[in-house]
Parts: C-alpha cells; sequence; structure tokens
C-alpha cells in the first residue's frame, strides 16, 4: 500500500479484507500476536487500546444536557461547525453516514446526519458528549488522528471495539492556527464505501479549510460560511471554468480556471512555491509570470482571492467536489449524474491532472464494482467512456446471456483489445 493513511488499497476487496482483519483481531486478543494485513498505526493502536479499554465496552458518555451544550459553544470549534456543515452536510444527510466533530480529548462534540444512521450510531454511544479517545473508546478514526496528527480512515474490523466494527470512519485533525495547539478532529463515519482515498481528501480538506477560517483574526474578516455570498464553481467537462456568485457570472480563461480549481482543492490556501508546483511541475518559470496571472486573476474576481497564502477567501461550493462526494458515498447512480466530463480536460497543470485522473478513475471504478449493467451502458456511450476497456469488459460481464446489447459490446471488448495489443477473452 504506497499511502498507510488509507485503509484500502486500490482494487482490494472489502468483504475479503474485512475477514481477515476479524480474524487478525481474534488472535491479537487471544494470544496479542499482530500479523495479516493489519497496519502498523493500527497495530500501534490496538495495542495502547489493550491495555485500557475491553474490547466489548462502549465509550462513556462525560458530557451531557446542559453541561455539553455549555462546554461546545465556547468550545473553538463551534465558529466553524457551519462551514463544517457546508462542507461536508451533504454525506452526512444521506442516512448512511454521520459527521462528527470532537475535542482535543476525544469528546464528541457535534454528532449530525440522518436520524436512522444516528439511531444506529447511539448503540455504539457515538453521541455528542461520549468519550472516544483509546483509552475509553479503543482505535478509531478521530482518536487515531489526534494522536498521530495525520488525516487517517479507519475501516471496520481496524476498530478495536468490537461493536463499532461494522463502522468505518474518516478523521482529520484541527490546529489552532495561532498557536499550533490541538483543537480536536472532524470525522465523517459510515460504512465501508468509506475506505476510499475521497472520504479522506473531504474530511482533510474540511480540517484545512476550518484553520483557514480560524487564522482570519479569529473568524473577523472572513465572512462566516452561513453568511458569505453562495460561490459555486463548474468545472467538469470544460476548460473554461465558471465561477458564480450571486448574480454575478465570471468565465476564466485556462489558466484562471487552473487556478480556481486548485485554490478550490486546497481551501487553507497555498504559497508562490506551492501554487507554481500545482500549475507548472518542474518546468523552470520566472515567478514574475505567476504572479501577473494572479494580478489579473484578482482583478477579476476582486475580493474573492486572498494572498499570503494565495485562498478563495469564502467557501466555494465545485461541480468535482459535489461527485466527489458521491463517490465517497460510494453512491454510482449520483457520481454518473454528477460527472459530465473530465475536470479541465485541456489541462496539464499537474495539480489538475492529478484530481482529474483521481475523479476519472473513482467513477469508472465504482461503476465496474457495481455491476449495473444500465449504468455502464451510459458510461461507455459517453464521449469519456467510449474507449474505456475496462468499462466495455465490465458492462459485457454485466449483461445477461440473451441481451441483444451483448453481441455490440463483444464487439467493441475485440475492437479495443485489437488497438491495445491485449488477447480478447
Amino acid at each position: 500500500m504506497t499511502n498507510p493513511w488509507l485503509a484500502l488499497e486500490s482494487g482490494a476487496d472489502a468483504a475479503e479484507r474485512t475477514g481477515e482483519l476479524r480474524r487478525a483481531h481474534e488472535r491479537f486478543l487471544s494470544a496479542g500476536a499482530i500479523d495479516g494485513p493489519v497496519r502498523s498505526l493500527v497495530a500501534d493502536s490496538w495495542r495502547r487500546s489493550a491495555q485500557a479499554v475491553d474490547p466489548d465496552a462502549l465509550a462513556p458518555l462525560e458530557l451531557t444536557d446542559a453541561e455539553l451544550e455549555e462546554y461546545r459553544s465556547a468550545h473553538p470549534l463551534a465558529r466553524v461547525l457551519p462551514l463544517f456543515r457546508d462542507l461536508l452536510g451533504g454525506i452526512a444527510d444521506d442516512g448512511r453516514h454521520l459527521l462528527a466533530v470532537c475535542d482535543a480529548a476525544g469528546r464528541l462534540l457535534w454528532v449530525e446526519g440522518h436520524r436512522g444512521a444516528r439511531a444506529r450510531a447511539e448503540r455504539m454511544n457515538f453521541v455528542a458528549g461520549a468519550r472516544w479517545d483509546e483509552s475509553h473508546a479503543g482505535t478509531n478514526a478521530p482518536c487515531v488522528a489526534i494522536t498521530v496528527g495525520h488525516p487517517v480512515q479507519i475501516f471496520a474490523a481496524e476498530h478495536f471495539a468490537v461493536p463499532v466494527q461494522p463502522w468505518t470512519c474518516a478523521a482529520a485533525p484541527i490546529h489552532d492556527p495561532h498557536t499550533g495547539r490541538l483543537l480536536g478532529a472532524v470525522d465523517v463515519t459510515g460504512g465501508d464505501n468509506l475506505a476510499s482515498p475521497y472520504s479522506l481528501a473531504l474530511v482533510q480538506a474540511a480540517a484545512r479549510a476550518a484553520e483557514a477560517h480560524l487564522a482570519s483574526d479569529h473568524g473577523a474578516t472572513l465572512p462566516a460560511p452561513a453568511l458569505a455570498p453562495a460561490v459555486r464553481l463548474t468545472a467538469l467537462g470544460r476548460d473554461d471554468a465558471v465561477l458564480t456568485e450571486g448574480p454575478r457570472r465570471i468565465r476564466l480563461g485556462p489558466r484562471h480556471s487552473e487556478i480556481v480549481v486548485l485554490l478550490a482543492c486546497h481551501p487553507e490556501g497555498l504559497s508562490s512555491d506551492q501554487l507554481s508546483a500545482e500549475l507548472y511541475g518542474d518546468r523552470m518559470l520566472n515567478p514574475v509570470t505567476l504572479r501577473a496571472e494572479l494580478s489579473r486573476l484578482r482583478h477579476r474576481l476582486g475580493p474573492l482571492l486572498d494572498s499570503r497564502p494565495y485562498r478563495l477567501r469564502v467557501p466555494v461550493r465545485a461541480d468535482f467536489q459535489a461527485l466527489a462526494e458521491h463517490l465517497a458515498a460510494a453512491d454510482a447512480d449520483a457520481a454518473l449524474r454528477a460527472y459530465r466530463g473530465p475536470l479541465l480536460p485541456a489541462s496539464d497543470a499537474p495539480g489538475v491532472v492529478w484530481q482529474r485522473r483521481l475523479l476519472d478513475d473513482g467513477v469508472r471504478d465504482l461503476l465496474v464494482a457495481r455491476r449495473d449493467s444500465a449504468l455502464l451502458e451510459r458510461w461507455t456511450r459517453a464521449p469519456w467512456g467510449r474507449d474505456d476497456i475496462v468499462a466495455w469488459q465490465a458492462l459485457l460481464a454485466a449483461l445477461p446471456a440473451g441481451s441483444p446489447a451483448r453481441a455490440g459490446a463483444a464487439r467493441r471488448v475485440r475492437d479495443l483489445d485489437a488497438e491495445y495489443g491485449l488477447p480478447f477473452r
């Protein structure tokens, strides 16, 4: 696995990995040995948890009612709760996922989402006021993120406590940008489908956006998310992105489109060197060139664009971020509806290329895993799926034996096999 913070490598079978982890967890509890596909950060957390937690116990409730309300209303993360709701609320309202925010001690301050998901979570005491650090709840994403200081996923039986093992979560720590002090973590909790790069990227972006908001003189200069004008960015399937702010519609040129997309992907902001690397990679470039582009962009965007670091001053709702949320929720139908084409298809900016590949591969992989012939037919009929040999192979396998579409699918697979020099199977 190339990324130790991700729970599953690309192509891994979630059900098979769950079984392997459960057996490894049972061996650890019975003999203290750790083997199998257990990540080192999970193994370390298991060892710490085993010294303090009964694997069948529930997290204790420490704060309730008025005491909880008083504590969390005074907490610094209360100022960015509207931001979390704006960025992650969609995934938490689908009936399968929860948005949670905890303090630096692992106490859950807010747990929000669909009533059904919250009712299921209550059975394991995943509720506001409960203490979910390692010494009280065992291995879980919020506590590991707080302990190691990095965004992380915890998948299924990677959880130390047995009642929590049906769930998967992704969390990112949040620090006070002025003092560096740990404030807590933001978390998304749900099913196995959260074990994807998208859920980790979403919570990481939310944490960065929160820190950027807190950095602006404790929120004095940055408009509060609930009061900020609605700013939307459209960049899928087009080279000239469109930024919409209320009645104002700004059509951006190719380079400005790349810059705005990259800043939307990094709400915490980018330094001049970082933005240059995302735009130009290793190519030698006169710094004046980038400054000139940013100067022209600032003239168009006005107060929306900030500097030191370069960032967008209000939350931006981008179409590709909505797509990423559907991918994180493993909602194949919604993802296909949201996909209007590759992200800035003509761009060769390294940061854009990476985001584009992540989204394209994510949609295709989700459709292949879903094995729904209707969805696969929609994908392969589109310009971006016409030469997708993996999708065509999946479509051929998904079509029933008597389907009249099988002959055409088989013909297309043969043509693509020949084009790519592959043996037809």
